[in-house]
C-alpha cells in the first residue's frame, strides 16, 4: 500500500518535469530547434493540427530552421499559423519550402526569458511539492485507520522526501540547463 503510494507520487512528479521540459521548448534559445515550433497548429481541412504532422521541420543551421511541408498549398497555411503563433518569428517563403531564421537574442529580452524560465521552473517545484503533500496525507490516512504503525508512517514519508529531494534537484539542474542555453551567444 504505501509502495502503491510511493510509486503513484514518482510518476506525478516525474509528469511534472515532463511539463517543465514542454515548457522550457517554448522559450526560445538564440539557437535553432524544431522544438520551437511544437506550440503551431496549422489548419489543415478544417482542424487544427500541430505543424509536425503537416511538415517536416529541420535545422538548416544555427540559426535557421526549414519547414517542408508535405502538401504544397499548406505553406501560406503555415506561415500564417507562424506569425499567428506569438513566438516572434518571421518566416521567409521560396517556393514549397519555408525558412525560419532566428533572431539574436538581446540583453533585455535573454533576461526576460530567464524570469520566465525561473518562473516555470518555480511552477515544477511547487508542483512537486504538492504531490508530497498528497502523498503525505494519503499515509496520514492510513495510520488513522490504524492499517500502518506510525514507525511505517515515519519510513515512508523520509522515502517520498527523497524522492522530493530527487525531482527538486531535477528541476533545478534543467534551470541551470536552460539559463545555460540562454546566456550563450
Amino acid at each position: 500500500m504505501i509502495e502503491d503510494i510511493k510509486r503513484d507520487a514518482e510518476q506525478r512528479m516525474q509528469k511534472s518535469i515532463e511539463s517543465l521540459e514542454g515548457q522550457f521548448n517554448k522559450i526560445r534559445t538564440g539557437r535553432a530547434t524544431p522544438a520551437i515550433l511544437d506550440v503551431v497548429r496549422v489548419s489543415y481541412y478544417g482542424v487544427d493540427t500541430p505543424l509536425s504532422q503537416v511538415a517536416n521541420v529541420i535545422v538548416e543551421d544555427a540559426r535557421t530552421l526549414l519547414i517542408s511541408p508535405w502538401e504544397k498549398k499548406l505553406v501560406p497555411e503555415i506561415e500564417k499559423a507562424i506569425y499567428r503563433s506569438d513566438l516572434g518569428l518571421n518566416p521567409n517563403t521560396t517556393g514549397d519550402v519555408i525558412r525560419v531564421p532566428m533572431p539574436p537574442l538581446t540583453e533585455e529580452t535573454r533576461k526576460t526569458y530567464i524570469k520566465q524560465a525561473r518562473q516555470e521552473a518555480e511552477n515544477a517545484r511547487v508542483a512537486i511539492r504538492n504531490v508530497r503533500r498528497d502523498a503525505n496525507g494519503m499515509i496520514k490516512d492510513l495510520l488513522k485507520e490504524k492499517e500502518i504503525s506510525e514507525d511505517d508512517q515515519r519510513r515512508a514519508e523520509e522515502a517520498i522526501q527523497k524522492v522530493t529531494d530527487k525531482y527538486i534537484a531535477d528541476v533545478d539542474k534543467h534551470l541551470e540547463s536552460k539559463e545555460a542555453d540562454l546566456m550563450a551567444i
